[in-house]
C-alpha cells in the first residue's frame, strides 16, 4: 500500500527540525555576515551562497550525536594563474583564525568549521568570467530558499528570494524570469590543496537538475531521496559510501519520472538498481556516474568495488522488503513490512488497520489489472 498520509508524517519526522534549520541559518549567516565584513577579504570576494542537500531539499536530519551540516561556495576574483590552490586556500586561514580559531580544519578542498551546534563546510572559488559576476551576486544563486519553498526558482537575474517579494516591481521581475531562458553558467573552479591543481565544480547545474527531476517526479522524487538515505542511516553503519551527493546521484540516475507517490518511487529505485548493476557487483565493479555539469567527474570514484558490492546486495533486500510492503493490500501488514524499512519514525499502524484495505477509500470493485491502484 502507498500509505500517504503515513508516509507524510514520516518525512516530517526525518527531515531537519525547525531547531536544527534555525541553528543552520545562524551558522551560515553569520559566517556569510562576517566574511563580507573582512577588510582582508572583501576586496576578492564576489559572492557566497548555500550549496548540497540544503538547498536542494534532500537533506534528513542527523543521527545520534551529529550536527546538522551546510555547505557554503565562496566565490572569489582569485587569478588561477596568480595564485595556486594552497596560496588561495592560505589567504582565508587569517579570518578562520579571527573568528573560529580551534574549531575551523583545513580539507582537501575546503575548510571544516565544527560548532557546538552546526558544521559548516566552506568552499572558496577562483575567479569566474566577468560577465557572470552579475548572475552570481543575484537573488537567483544566492537565496536560502530550496527549491520546495521557492518553487518558482529559476537561474534569472530577474528571479527574487521570497523575502524581496514585498518590492512594488516584484511581479514585473518574477514574470520576466518565468518568461526568458535560464543563465547557463559554466563551472566554477575550486583548489584541490593535494592535487595542487584547480578543479571544476557545477553545483548550480546539480540544484538545477534535482528542481527539473522532482517536477518530473510530481514532487516526490526530493522525498524519495530523503527516505532512501534514512533507510541506509537506519540499517547500515557499514559501508559508509555510496552517501551523500553520490547516493543522491545513484538515485537520480534510477528513480523513474511520472512517479505518483513516495512509496512507488523508493520500490522502483531500488529495483532499477538491483536489475541495473547485478554482474556488475558479482565482479566487485562499481557504476561510473558523471557528476552533473561537469561529465568528466564521476562522483563514484572513491567508492570501491568491494564497497558497492555490500551496498548492493542492501539494495537488494531494501527492494524485496520495500516491494511486499507496497504489494500488501492489508492495512498493517503494509504498515508493519513499512516500519521494518524505515524503523520506528515510520508510524505503526492502527490497532483496526487490518479491516482496512485499499490504502484510502475502500474500492468500489475489484482493481483491474495493471491499474496502477496500488502502484
Amino acid at each position: 500500500m502507498i500509505l500517504q498520509s503515513d508516509f507524510n508524517k514520516f518525512l516530517r519526522d526525518i527531515r531537519p527540525t525547525k531547531a536544527m534549520r534555525d541553528d543552520l541559518k545562524t551558522g551560515h549567516k553569520t559566517l556569510r555576515d562576517r566574511l563580507n565584513a573582512d577588510e582582508d577579504l572583501k576586496p576578492i570576494l564576489v559572492s557566497d551562497f548555500l550549496q548540497g542537500s540544503y538547498r536542494r531539499y534532500t537533506g534528513v536530519r542527523p543521527k545520534g550525536d551529529n550536527r546538522s551540516d551546510v555547505d557554503i561556495i565562496v566565490v572569489t576574483k582569485l587569478d588561477e594563474d596568480e595564485h595556486t590552490p594552497k596560496e588561495a586556500l592560505a589567504l582565508f586561514e587569517p579570518f578562520l583564525d579571527k573568528h573560529y580559531k580551534g574549531k575551523w580544519r583545513g580539507q582537501g578542498r575546503s575548510f571544516g568549521i565544527e560548532l557546538s551546534y552546526v558544521e559548516l563546510d566552506v568552499v572558496p572559488t577562483s575567479a569566474p568570467a566577468e560577465q557572470e559576476y552579475g548572475i552570481l551576486q543575484s537573488d537567483s544563486v544566492t537565496s536560502d530558499d530550496d527549491i520546495v519553498e521557492a518553487r518558482d526558482w529559476r537561474l534569472h537575474r530577474s528571479w527574487l528570494a521570497l523575502n524581496n517579494r514585498s518590492r512594488f516591481d516584484a511581479k514585473l521581475l518574477l514574470d520576466q524570469a518565468a518568461g526568458e531562458e535560464e543563465w547557463r553558467t559554466q563551472p566554477l573552479r575550486i583548489p584541490d590543496r593535494d592535487a595542487d591543481e584547480w578543479d571544476d565544480t557545477h553545483p548550480l547545474e546539480q540544484i538545477r537538475w534535482t528542481r527539473d527531476k522532482n517536477s518530473r517526479c510530481n514532487g516526490h522524487f526530493v522525498n524519495v531521496v530523503k527516505c532512501i538515505k534514512w533507510w541506509r542511516l537506519e540499517h547500515y553503519a557499514e559501508p559508509a559510501h555510496p552517501k551523500g551527493f553520490p547516493l543522491e546521484r545513484l538515485i537520480g540516475e534510477h528513480c523513474p519520472d511520472g512517479i505518483e507517490s513516495v512509496a512507488e518511487g523508493v520500490v522502483k529505485t531500488l529495483e532499477a538498481i538491483v536489475s541495473s548493476y547485478a554482474v556488475l557487483a558479482l565482479a566487485k565493479g562499481k557504476p561510473i556516474l558523471p557528476d552533473y555539469g561537469v561529465p568528466s567527474h564521476d562522483v563514484f570514484h572513491r567508492i570501491t568495488g568491494e564497497d558497492f558490492s555490500a551496498f548492493y546486495d542492501q539494495v537488494k533486500d531494501g527492494a524485496d522488503l520495500s516491494r511486499r510492503a507496497l504489494d500488501s493490500e492489508d492495512r498493517t501488514e503494509s504498515g508493519n513490512l513499512w516500519r521494518e524499512m524505515f524503523g520506528s519514525k515510520f508510524p505503526g499502524p492502527p490497532n483496526n488497520g487490518s479491516a482496512k484495505k485499499g490504502g484510502f477509500t475502500p474500492p468500489t470493485g475489484p482493481a483491474a489489472p495493471g491499474s496502477g491502484r496500488f502502484a
